[in-house]
């Protein structure tokens, strides 16, 4: 499903964004409402509430809900912005890269793409400030629908007028259709789950991985058209739509898998693989011998998927590796990110999200840097994976 923020600033326009959000939800996409101080004199939040079917946010700082801290995740979460009615001064504080609020805070942190509606007196339109700020937030990559030629809301007549709301909802579909087939021509490897590594007909070594993240991901990119096949350890998940599912128990079938799926553009490495395994798998169910000492078990180290990914003769241009740690989070995570030799690696601190749950909070490590990534679900840390996938691709392209 697609996630809009839709801001609404302070215009007589605001109550046509109402329709805007209408369709938009009768579309199946999800609208994330946040109205300016300014918004309020216009429409009500318990209008725009009922509509989008969400909380209308309103606050840059909420108390009890920073933890995460709220206005970049909100940023980060949506597939686009949309600004209904854009006004005169909420452009000049974009174009001037400021953040007294939390709609110029989303605008300044977000890496999705931008739709702006402007709505105001034909003179303040006209007015070289404002066009000045228009041709730099366009130049910015901000895309700008409207304004329309007509009577305003003053009595004079000219252009001001918000654009009409079928105009405005065409340019967000047609932002919407492009980030889905983004990843279109694209064939990419996911990994995903444990591992179980036999040492009986009964017994074996795993870990406690859910497969949730994994999942996640190839369902993100594969909404956005890309051709994705998860190798999966036993997991009790449904297999994404539009992906193909290879199911896999031990380690080294899972690297099997992995290079007979090769060549691929980018592979996900998100599966928790058991590092070692039995050294003897038993034939039969080892049995209590009286007072004997419990058996040991040899273990043997299994193959690295991720290293011979990273150097194989037909490398993935993008190769991604995940790291779950409990201590020293970002100093193993940087020697695992070198010594594997994958371009990305994601890292989380797994005494504190524990496997199964909900939620992640990671680290972005990468060749030029260290980006922390806030506390999201994992669905959102999906969608912001495949956003960042899709952008390197995008500058890959000749």
């Amino acid at each position: 499903m697609a996630r809009i923020l839709l801001i609404i600033s302070g215009g007589i326009a605001a109550y046509k964004a109402l329709d805007v959000a209408r369709q938009l939800k009768r579309d199946g996409v999800e609208v994330v409402p946040v109205m300016t101080h300014a918004a309020h004199h216009f429409i009500t939040p318990l209008s725009v509430e009922v509509l989008c079917g969400q909380a209308v946010h309103t606050e840059l700082f909420q108390p009890g809900g920073e933890s995460d801290i709220g206005h970049i995740s909100l940023a980060r979460s949506a597939d686009a912005i949309v600004v209904c009615p854009a006004t005169a001064n909420l452009m000049a504080r974009m174009a001037h890269g400021m953040a007294d609020d939390l709609a110029t805070t989303l605008l300044l942190a977000t890496d999705a793409p931008i739709l702006l509606a402007p709505a105001m007196n034909p003179h303040m339109w006209e007015n070289p400030a404002t066009q000045a700020n228009v041709a730099l937030l366009q130049q910015r990559g901000a895309k700008i629908i409207g304004p329309a030629h007509g009577d305003v809301a003053c009595g004079e007549t000219g252009r001001g007028r918000l654009a009409d709301p079928e105009v405005i909802l065409t340019a967000i579909r047609d932002i919407i259709s492009h980030k889905q087939a983004d990843l279109k021509g694209r064939r990419i490897l996911v990994t995903a789950g444990p591992t179980v590594e036999p040492i009986d007909p009964v017994r074996f070594i795993s870990n406690r991985s859910s497969g949730l993240q994994g999942y996640a991901i190839a369902e993100a990119l594969a909404a956005r058209g890309a051709e994705v096949h998860l190798i999966s350890g036993p997991v009790s998940l449904p297999t994404p739509p539009h992906v193909t599912r290879i199911n896999v128990q031990t380690a080294q079938e899972m690297y099997e898998a992995c290079l007979a799926h090769l060549p691929v553009d980018a592979a996900i490495c998100v599966a928790a693989v058991s590092d070692w395994r039995a050294d003897t798998i038993q034939a039969h169910k080892i049995k209590k011998k009286g007072d004997e000492a419990a058996p040991t078990l040899s273990l043997v180290e299994n193959p690295d998927i991720l290293a011979t990914l990273s150097h194989a003769e037909q490398r993935p241009t993008l190769v991604v590796g995940f790291a779950a740690e409990t201590t020293h989070l970002q100093d193993y995570a940087q020697q695992k990110r070198q010594k594997k030799g994958c371009d990305w690696l994601l890292a989380n601190d797994v005494s504190k999200h524990q496997f199964g749950g909900a939620e992640n909070q990671v680290l972005f490590l990468t060749g030029s840097g260290v980006e922390p990534w806030p506390e999201m679900s994992k669905q959102d840390l999906a969608q912001h994976l495949a956003d960042k996938i899709a952008s390197f691709f995008h500058k890959e392209a000749p």
